[in-house]
């Protein structure tokens, strides 16, 4: 009967050991939220499709015009760590100025928290990703760049008028994809006319933080397609761009500078 006792009791003891230990209980943090805001101005001054037609700019070269459209697109995003990492997001994003939401990207990458020092983008799509009819949105929203001057698609819509030196109003269209030569033979020869920015947050890097939401900017100073390095003259350049190769690596020269890094607004859910 002793046994049987001293089993009983080891086995309650057992028990109320069991019951006594602790669960950490598993919490899950929220995810950061990063979401992407493309700006557009002209020299410092903020524009809109409200602009479209109405407003006068003076460019580089002393030549008014007008803005009628504005449509350009990126890619490959990639944000940059303090430490060296990179974060890779990939996809792309169309932006139309006359569309006020397409200004905004979300990546379907989450983007860890951390400090960063600055974001990568590609301005139209490198050749990998650039493949006629691959985008069922680009092929619906008419981006397409013809095959006979290399296929893909279209890298930037940039139209408006402007007043010639004769003082006529004329169109121009400064629409920019692939480069494509004329060879002596009447053949074509396609180049690779993407380019790649890095754009560093000069005020010290900038954090992303669990449960914040974090909108990191990006401005395009269009003023700066006419002006840096190669000063634009609109007379020459203003019509049947797409096929002209000197005007296509002139664009690809100067659309390097035209991106900058535009600070970043944090809000908490």
């Amino acid at each position: 009967m002793k046994k049987i006792i001293i089993a009983i009791s080891a086995i309650i003891l057992i028990v109320s050991c069991k019951k006594e230990e602790s669960v950490t209980p598993i919490v899950e943090l929220p995810t950061p939220n990063v979401n992407f805001l493309f700006q557009q101005d002209y020299d410092g001054t903020s524009i809109s499709s409200a602009d479209f037609g109405a407003t006068q700019f003076t460019n580089a070269k002393g030549t008014n015009h007008t803005i009628t459209k504005l449509q350009y697109l990126v890619s490959n995003i990639t944000l940059h760590k303090t430490n060296g990492d990179e974060v890779e997001l990939g996809g792309y994003n169309l932006i139309d100025l006359a569309d006020a939401d397409s200004r905004y990207y979300t990546p379907t990458v989450t983007v860890p928290a951390g400090t960063y020092t600055g974001v990568s983008i590609t301005f139209g799509f490198n050749p990998e990703d650039n493949i006629s009819g691959e985008y069922t949105d680009l092929n619906a929203a008419s981006w397409s760049w013809p095959m006979m001057i290399g296929g893909g698609y279209h890298f930037m819509k940039f139209e408006g008028k402007f007043t010639d030196n004769t003082g006529a109003q004329k169109g121009f269209a400064y629409h920019n994809g692939t480069a494509s030569k004329m060879n002596t033979d009447g053949t074509r020869t396609h180049e690779a006319n993407d380019f790649r920015v890095r754009l560093w947050d000069f005020s010290g890097g900038f954090e992303v933080v669990q449960g914040n939401n974090t909108t990191i900017n990006i401005n395009m100073d269009l003023s700066e397609w006419f002006k840096n390095p190669i000063v634009w003259n609109l007379d020459n350049y203003h019509a049947m761009l797409m096929p002209n190769y000197t005007a296509q690596k002139m664009m690809n020269q100067n659309g390097r500078s035209v991106f900058s890094f535009g600070g970043i607004t944090v809000s908490v859910d």
